[in-house]
């Protein structure tokens, strides 16, 4: 019995990469079980309404594993615009390490499943507004008027989504830290107005 968490971990960490190399639609049951090393069997004890179901835990893993890197940055910078830009200099290595092959796992995954899918729809939003959370709270801790940090917020989660594929597309890290870079001096502003 204490293999079967394991197993369930396997499965949806196995997926939520397959999903962000190579989509949704082009990865299916019998790879992530091969690529798992997980009994078949446990798929469909796990997840026995299929596929969706998986793709939904994949979102909601990727979700926490992207608000626990966040939040540790957020811990170790000095303010919001600092954490935006060493938060894009990591995606950038990480993308640079993949040859930019790789791309956000609950990115790729929504906007193929989306709208069609309530279940992954609705742990992408959970994922997204955590995410999102994190950059309001930054900024709230440094004065920003909570309307604002969470407009800056929402707006920083799709620049960064859509930098995401522009390096992916350019073969560059550039864009993450154009996109880092440009966000971070409107959260600065944000701080300031707060404080006149």
């Amino acid at each position: 019995m204490a293999q079967a968490p394991r197993h369930r971990k396997a499965i949806v960490e196995t997926a939520a990469r397959l999903f962000r190399q190579q989509g949704f639609a082009a990865t299916g049951l019998n790879q992530i079980v091969e690529e798992s090393a997980a009994p078949k069997g446990s798929i469909y004890h796990y997840f026995p309404e299929g596929k969706e179901a998986i793709g939904a835990a994949a979102v909601a893993w990727a979700g926490e594993r992207v608000v626990h890197t966040l939040a540790g940055l957020a811990n170790e910078s000095d303010g919001p615009g600092e954490l935006l830009r060493r938060y894009a200099a990591l995606l950038g290595g990480w993308m640079a390490d993949s040859d930019f092959r790789d791309g956000c796992p609950i990115a790729t995954t929504l906007l193929e499943t989306a709208p069609r899918s309530g279940a992954i729809r609705d742990a992408g939003a959970v994922a997204l507004a955590a995410w999102a959370r994190v950059f309001s709270d930054a900024l709230q801790a440094r004065g920003a008027e909570p309307l604002r940090a969470a407009r800056l917020a929402a707006l920083a989660v799709a620049s960064i989504e859509g930098a995401l594929l522009q390096a992916r597309v350019a073969e560059s890290r550039q864009p993450l830290v154009d996109a880092a870079e440009e966000l971070a001096l409107a959260f600065e502003a944000a701080i300031r107005a707060s404080r006149t």
